[in-house]
């Protein structure tokens, strides 16, 4: 069995809804979903949760995203990965939005610059309890070490995530030997009427626009264009956002831009959201909107396509090995973001108190929503 129960969409969409409002750290947030849908709520099990989280670094888009989005396709096909992906975006997308409004009248809040002060601290201890959380299954495997450190060491020097999957793959096929018994799955054919409505519906949606409003269309293509090849997860579409928006539209300029990925990082979901600031500093609410639903509905196409062939595949030994490899490459991907959260603060010792504190409340399981709450509150008496 793939999932132990059917949750109403009402259920998957108020819990992924509450994961999203402390849905910091990008994806470190996996660890956070998994603990929802394998350990509390029984919805699926931790193998094919494993599986999900292989699938969504293997194709583009944000990771913690497309793992939210499996675990509604898995559980209830494509009504409930809508309903999963977006309860999870949304509070990301409203905070982004209202941060968007605040930057474009003031530029400078003093309460809100304490607070992020404050929650970049939080990023770092969120990272890094969810690397160690995904680095124990594999620190028994010295293949799996290897391909950690080599997918690692590629990030740190800039390589093309695209790239480092690839090779991760192809290391995977040479360090790992699964000699586990392979079950053969009885052949069915594929289901491709609800993807294909999905696609035709973002398609007619994408037509209207374009006859609607050029710069807005021109806006949706680009913001495809960047979620298609962003592989490697949500902050690999952050040089593409700057060679686009930056560089070749030049609709910001290049502090606004960085003023953005700022609030980004701040801002609970994937550091993609920046999307969302750019389009509302272009065409308002509206570009806003288009923006956001542009940047993420193609990477949910293709998770539900995805999915939808994996089962073919998922039980040879080639994906064994790949599946082993990539969450390998998933825990060094989680030690660069840890290591590259901490270089961008400037430390001091209220800071590392503040870490230190975060990081043991995260070990004993502390839930996440009053860790960043407190933080919340504490960063504006110390930093304000």
């Amino acid at each position: 069995m793939t999932f132990h129960s059917s949750p109403k969409l009402f259920d998957i969409f108020f819990s992924f809804l509450r994961l999203g409002l402390t849905a910091f750290g990008g994806p470190a947030m996996v660890a956070y979903i998994k603990e929802v849908a394998v350990d509390k709520k029984n919805w699926v099990d931790k193998k094919t949760f494993q599986e999900g989280v292989a699938l969504a670094q293997a194709i583009p888009g944000a990771t913690a995203m497309q793992v939210a989005a499996f675990v509604g396709l898995k559980t209830r096909g494509i009504s409930g990965g809508i309903v999963s992906f977006t309860g999870f975006a949304l509070p990301s997308f409203i905070i982004m939005l209202i941060l968007s409004t605040l930057y474009a009248k003031t530029y400078s809040l003093p309460s809100i610059i304490a607070i992020f002060k404050g929650l970049q601290v939080i990023v770092v201890a969120i990272v890094a309890n969810a690397f160690i959380t995904f680095a124990k299954p594999i620190i028994k495997s010295k293949g799996e070490i290897f391909v950690s450190i080599i997918s690692f060491v590629l990030f740190f020097l800039k390589f093309n995530p695209f790239l480092i999957i690839i090779l991760c793959f192809l290391l995977s096929q040479i360090v790992f030997t699964d000699k586990t018994f392979v079950e053969k799955i009885p052949h069915r054919r594929f289901n491709f009427s609800g993807i294909f409505f999905l696609f035709m519906t973002f398609g007619i949606g994408i037509s209207f626009i374009f006859f609607m409003d050029k710069t807005l269309f021109n806006l949706a293509v680009t913001m495809i264009k960047i979620d298609i090849f962003a592989f490697g997860g949500g902050y690999a579409s952050l040089p593409l956002m700057l060679h686009e928006f930056v560089e070749r539209l030049k609709w910001i300029d290049w502090k606004t831009f960085m003023d953005g990925i700022a609030l980004g990082q701040v801002t609970p979901g994937p550091i993609v959201i920046t999307a969302t600031f750019v389009g509302y500093l272009l065409k308002g609410y509206l570009g806003a909107i288009v923006a956001t639903v542009s940047v993420f509905t193609p990477s949910f196409i293709l998770m539900s396509l995805a999915m939808e062939v994996s089962e073919r595949i998922k039980n040879s030994k080639s994906f064994i090995r790949a599946k082993r490899g990539l969450l390998a490459s998933f825990s060094g991907l989680l030690l660069f973001a840890t290591i590259k959260f901490a270089q961008e603060l400037d430390w001091n010792l209220i800071k590392i108190l503040m870490f230190s504190l975060c990081f043991a409340a995260l070990l004993k399981k502390v839930n996440i929503l009053y860790i960043v709450l407190a933080a919340a509150c504490l960063s504006i008496l110390l930093f304000n």
